[in-house]
């Protein structure tokens, strides 16, 4: 590749070449980096142009100007001159040298003609303690009050009895665009800083605690009738709750359109979305851009303050599961799952369309698994535009998650390092990395942690950086650690690893929504389903080969360590998995109830979409068979007595 676009290239933190799943060196094309470059804004198309933009780079050093943000960790220091206005109000002056008892927060530098925000973030959290906890998908819960979904009535109801847990992991609750249809998938979101109106519990609102008993039956006539597959229909769902609380919003009382104008924003998108379709790009041109003088004009109105209610509805019914938490000790509470990245047709995609790439699709490069590479169709921050704009975007949505949740998994978390970018027309292994300011990143998201009291838990699966782990251990941040990939990659002969070998600073669990429940690994429904589905790399004889060793290791293993014995049957096997868990010195240990009610069927099959019921695979168990059933208590039995809170 030619030098000058190579340093331009690195200037603007666009990858060249990167390490493929080989550990070998890929060079990426020049097209595809001009192509990146082009949606950072950087014209790279001709030499001429190259140039004067390497130009504009020197001027910029030349004048030593600071970038947007600054970004300080407590008890550190940075050369710099200027007055920081502290979020306090209160001013500091700075000679040369910034000082080191800066408080944590939000605050401004004025320097010269610059005013740039300084943000002061910890050097790491408190260290979380030990605990044990449910992993929970929350739409697979269904009981005798619940409409066709698990909702946020069910997860009260489920912390209530939770056997002493002191977590509670749920799926992405992220918002929905509110059309039809409804896709099913929480890693596709509309937006990540609002919630789902999908799990309200409409009869613990208090508009139908108000409303006379002829429309509580009309509301309770709406409730959707079972599917004749057994799977949940999220598109019936949201029909029949919109349709109830539609029939209560007269009972709803005034909604304040002032108190939050970025829920306003939200809420006007969803109504403009009711007229227009889901798509954004696709509405008329004066409605592209949330700040037009149409948008402007359309900002209030019933159907506005309709969706802030529906919004409002979702906190007050989340802040009843965490004090449920809280009343029932969880020292951790309820955890939710931050999604990689946003539907770039939503409502995200459309509020803060100036601080995101215009067109590109995140994604991985080819692997062992996906040799053509991963195109995952979400939209990903300019780390240009969040700088500029002082990370407001991404403060804002931290801030909105952690006022309702005692920790946060972030998903693919080397995403904060960095991420795939596809340039539009071009494949998913087209694309390159473009990486993000880690100090930023992870500085923000501690600060806000910090402020919140809550756990992060970043997932640091497959190939990740080594720096990903060494950073979160260094913060006191969790990884991941999952029964079926902690093994001895060095001598794979050796399978899996002893419990003693365990990350201390991990979440361990013995699967993850993306692969085998603990009953579908010992029976190898994973080879069955995928055989069926045609989603087999080889033979299905190699991959049932490959499988029967795979479970011969594990059971290798859990013989060692002297909890299973040949004879010991299945269920005591899945036990037999818990037990080994809480014998290893992670931080975290959860159980899945997939893994713990002996499901077969995983929740999510990746490389598939219609071919299997992703997402919409209900527990076999109610919950009130959840609450009373004997595997529940023999599990949290066998967790609590290793896993005590200390």
């Amino acid at each position: 590749m030619d030098a000058d676009l190579t340093a331009l290239a690195e200037a603007h933190g666009v990858a060249t070449w990167y390490e493929d799943w080989h550990r070998e060196r890929k060079d990426v094309s020049a097209e595809s980096v001009i192509g990146v470059l082009r949606l950072l804004g950087v014209d790279a198309g001709s030499p001429a142009s190259i140039a004067r933009e390497l130009a504009a780079i020197r001027t910029a050093r030349e004048q030593h100007r600071l970038p947007g943000t600054v970004v300080v960790r407590q008890g550190s220091s940075k050369p710099l001159t200027g007055t920081v206005h502290l979020e306090d109000g209160s001013r500091v002056s700075v000679d040369g040298q910034l000082p080191t008892d800066l408080p944590l927060g939000w605050h401004r530098l004025v320097t010269g003609e610059q005013d740039v925000t300084l943000v002061v973030v910890p050097t790491e959290l408190p260290e979380p303690p030990q605990a044990w906890g449910w992993m929970l998908q929350l739409y697979a819960l269904h009981s005798a009050a619940s409409w066709g979904i698990g909702d946020l009535g069910d997860l009260r109801t489920f912390v209530e009895g939770s056997h002493g847990a002191g977590l509670v992991l749920l799926n992405p609750l992220h918002a929905i665009t509110p059309t039809l249809p409804v896709p099913a998938s929480p890693y596709s979101p509309s937006s990540r800083r609002f919630a789902n109106p999908l799990y309200l519990r409409v009869a613990d609102t208090d508009a139908y605690r108000r409303a006379d008993a002829p429309v509580r039956e009309q509301v309770d006539a709406l409730r959707p009738r079972p599917t004749a597959d057994g799977l949940i229909d999220y598109t019936a769902v949201w029909q029949a709750k919109r349709a109830a609380l539609e029939l209560l919003w007269p009972l709803a009382g005034e909604v304040d359109l002032d108190a939050d104008p970025g829920l306003t924003d939200f809420a006007t998108f969803c109504a403009l979305a009711e007229l227009h379709g889901p798509n954004w790009q696709q509405w008329p041109a004066e409605l592209r851009r949330p700040d037009s003088p149409a948008v402007l004009a359309a900002r209030g109105g019933d159907r506005v303050a309709f969706h802030v209610w529906l919004q409002q509805l979702l906190e007050a019914q989340l802040g009843a599961a965490n004090r449920a938490a809280r009343e029932a000790g969880m020292p951790i509470g309820i955890v939710h799952d931050l999604a990689v990245g946003i539907d770039p047709s939503g409502a995200d995609g459309w509020l803060l369309q100036d601080v995101l790439a215009a067109g590109v699709h995140t994604g991985a490069p080819p692997d062992a698994f996906n040799q053509l590479g991963q195109d995952w169709g979400l939209a990903a921050w300019r780390p240009d535009q969040l700088i500029e704009t002082g990370y407001a975007a991404y403060r804002d949505m931290l801030q909105r998650i952690f006022r309702r949740a005692g920790g946060l998994r972030v998903d693919h978390v080397a995403g904060l390092w960095r991420l795939w970018w596809v340039p539009p027309g071009m494949g998913a292994a087209e694309g390159t990395y473009v990486h993000y300011d880690p100090e930023a990143m992870l500085g923000i998201l501690a600060l806000e942690a910090h402020r919140a009291g809550a756990v992060v838990i970043g997932e640091d699966l497959g190939t990740v950086l080594p720096v990903v782990t060494q950073t979160l251990e260094r913060m006191n941040m969790l990884g991941s650690a999952v029964l079926w990939f902690t093994r001895d990659y060095d001598d794979p002969a050796e399978g899996y690893l002893p419990a003693a070998d365990y990350p201390r600073n991990a979440l361990a669990t013995i699967s993850t929504h993306d692969l085998p429940t603990a009953a579908g690994f010992l029976v190898g429904e994973q080879v069955r389903v995928r055989a069926e589905l045609g989603q087999l790399a080889g033979p299905v004889e190699a991959e049932q080969e490959f499988a029967d060793k795979d479970r011969a290791q594990l059971l290798f293993r859990l013989t060692e360590e002297g909890l299973i014995t040949p004879d010991t049957p299945v269920d005591e096997i899945i036990v037999a998995m818990h037990e080994f868990l809480a014998r290893t010195p992670s931080r975290f240990v959860t159980a899945s109830l997939y893994d713990v009610l002996g499901e077969l069927r995983q929740p999510n099959l990746p490389g598939t979409t219609d071919e299997y019921p992703n997402w919409r695979i209900p527990l076999t168990a109610s919950l009130e068979q959840v609450l009373a059933d004997p595997r529940v208590a023999r599990i949290a039995e066998v967790l609590s007595a290793k896993r005590g809170v200390r």
